[in-house]
């Protein structure tokens, strides 16, 4: 499958799933809680989720159409997470826009994502399928699953003892359990067998952790204007990513001292008096202690196996223009800018 051939397939499944949630809003009162829902619903993105519910669907010889909703539910799922995310991140802006509780207010904003979450099981329970209850059963587990990620991404925060196999497992149900699901719900409307449900969780899991170990890179090599965000960011703020914590692992004496400063950005934060200079010179810092340590070529490294591993529990279903697309999918994450 060629690039642009891909583009073309993707861009087609995204104006989809775009257009399917601009349907569902609709004039209601109380006006204000509606209106924030819309702006939510509408604020763009990847839709990401929502593509590999399609594609996981069609892959196992099953109909986009029929896994429509579901591709929604999912989507408006991963939406509430982010509203509330931005919440606790304090967060100014998400894709370009002011974040909900910075355009209206707090209230209105948890409002918002409590009520996309019930919109999202509304979509989800128009989906016709045997085992509806099944289907419900992997939601839910979804839900609990990435607000236990993210409880144990802000728990991570109060420690500096956190290790790689931690991040992993915090990444795992924060970022890589929804994206899991959305390819084991395709799969199950698409009425795939066990081993292809199981096949393509599996490539979600994994594709779920390329991703976020990509995203974590593009913090530190990404272009700003592409990326979105200010670059080093993720130091300035004493995140916890696979590269703070594989370079601690492997840094000696005054290194770690530094590195293990960095850390603990996030539990005694910097001066007020810290100056845009002081910030650049340590993100420069710390990137040159990443290449010194390899941790750069390393990320990429497991970035690429991730995705390989990902890809390659695709192999045992029929070759069809679905699972070309999964595979160009993979491939597209694994270099995006953005």
């Amino acid at each position: 499958m060629t690039e642009e051939h891909f583009r073309r397939r993707y861009f087609r499944l995204r104006t989809r799933v775009d257009r399917y949630l601009a349907s569902l809003i609709t004039e209601r009162t109380p006006r204000q809680l509606h209106e924030a829902c819309a702006y939510v619903l509408t604020g763009g993105g990847k839709r990401l989720r929502a593509a590999l519910v399609l594609l996981a669907a069609e892959a196992v010889g099953g109909s986009t159409a029929k896994a429509l909703p579901a591709g929604a539910a999912v989507e408006i799922m991963h939406n509430f997470t982010l509203v509330h995310d931005d919440i606790m991140d304090h967060a100014r802006t998400r894709r370009g826009r002011p974040t909900v509780h910075v355009r209206w207010d707090l209230n209105t904003a948890l409002l918002a994502g409590d009520t996309l979450l019930a919109v999202a099981y509304e979509q989800l329970l128009k989906t016709a399928v045997e085992d509806q209850e099944a289907l419900l059963r992997l939601f839910t587990r979804s839900v609990i699953g990435v607000c236990e990620g993210q409880a144990f991404d802000l728990e991570f925060e109060r420690r500096n003892d956190i290790t790689v196999d931690d991040y992993f497992a915090m990444i795992d149900l924060k970022t890589g359990l929804l994206i899991s699901v959305a390819a084991e719900l395709g799969a199950r409307i698409g009425g795939g067998s066990v081993r292809d449900v199981n096949r393509l969780s599996t490539f979600g899991r994994y594709l779920g952790r390329a991703f976020q170990l990509q995203d974590d890179l593009l913090d530190v090599v990404g272009d700003e204007k592409r990326f979105g965000k200010t670059i080093g960011g993720d130091i300035l703020e004493g995140k916890r990513t696979f590269l703070l914590l594989t370079a601690r692992e492997r840094a000696r004496k005054s290194d770690k001292v530094l590195l293990d400063r960095v850390l603990r950005r996030k539990t005694i934060p910097p001066a007020r008096t810290e100056s845009p200079a002081q910030r650049r010179e340590l993100i420069a810092t710390v990137r040159s202690l990443y290449d010194a340590y390899g941790v750069i070529r390393d990320t990429e490294a497991a970035v690429m196996r991730h995705t390989r591993r990902a890809t390659g529990s695709l192999d045992t279903l029929p070759r069809t223009p679905a699972r070309e697309m999964l595979h160009a999918l993979a491939r597209t994450l694994v270099h995006r800018e953005t």
